[in-house]
């Protein structure tokens, strides 16, 4: 990490998984020793700073990260910090829980996140919020509320969503992605949240299209609020099936759902 970081700046020269200092040869055995402790006093200053909980992240009863996991993660988010949006080119990427273990986060994909060192450094408990309970807010349901007690067969889940066909479909295929917790706004929607739908809605694809090869074509959206037409107030998202010649001139896309009914 701090290797990477260095090369980066022109201050070391990299062979294999050694990093040395440019001109480094050049240096006497004063000079060496001046530049060690120049570095030792550095980091004493930095854990007296910060204290030992800068190592928190490394205590040995800390489940690690399977490599395959950190694959995806890293993968899904295209090798940039998924906060301040560097490449890992420049500096380390890391896999943070979004809800933190302590917290009660998941050791699931679906709450990992890559962040930077720095950014992961910086993403820190910094107050004295009370946050012993944050994880019971994916289990709030509400009993009047259909989608929180479905009753119709779950084509697919996960631990914060599930799927399942739209009661009133307006292409066959029709498919409802819903998050567990109920609340009615996208833009109430978490991160493991939406990272729980989009899980879903790549699941599905592939399924969709393998089961009926006429699926030419997806519309993927959300209805907010009562004047976009939204009638049950627990947020969710359509996968709309698309076929060719379904409608006579489908330019324009979902702006053509403006003249399609039945949709919640």
């Amino acid at each position: 990490m701090v290797g990477r970081v260095l090369r980066t700046n022109g201050l070391v020269d990299r062979d294999k998984s050694i990093y040395q200092l440019k001109d480094f040869q050049t240096l006497n055995n004063h000079e060496i020793q001046e530049l060690i402790e120049i570095c030792d006093t550095k980091i004493k200053d930095y854990i007296q700073k910060r204290d030992l909980s800068i190592w928190d992240h490394r205590r040995r009863n800390r489940k690690p990260i399977d490599g395959s996991i950190r694959y995806q993660v890293l993968n899904r988010a295209h090798n940039r910090c998924e906060l301040c949006g560097i490449s890992s080119d420049i500096k380390a990427l890391e896999v943070d829980h979004i809800v933190p273990k302590n917290w009660n986060g998941a050791d699931d994909l679906h709450n990992y996140q890559a962040l930077c060192y720095s950014c992961n450094a910086n993403k820190r408990d910094t107050d004295d919020t009370d946050f012993r309970n944050r994880g019971k807010v994916f289990e709030c349901r509400e009993t009047y509320c259909v989608f929180c007690h479905p009753d119709r067969e779950k084509i697919a889940e996960n631990n914060l969503a599930y799927a399942i066909k739209d009661a009133y479909p307006v292409s066959v295929g029709h498919t409802l992605i819903i998050p567990k917790r109920h609340f009615d706004s996208y833009f109430d929607i978490t991160q493991p949240e939406l990272n729980s739908a989009q899980s879903l809605i790549k699941e599905l694809q592939p399924k969709l299209i393998a089961s009926d090869s006429s699926i030419t074509g997806y519309n993927i959206g959300i209805n907010q609020g009562v004047d976009a037409g939204q009638t049950i107030f627990h947020c969710h998202m359509h996968l709309i099936p698309r076929r060719k010649g379904d409608i006579e001139n489908p330019r324009g896309g979902v702006r053509n759902l403006l003249g399609i009914t039945g949709i919640y």
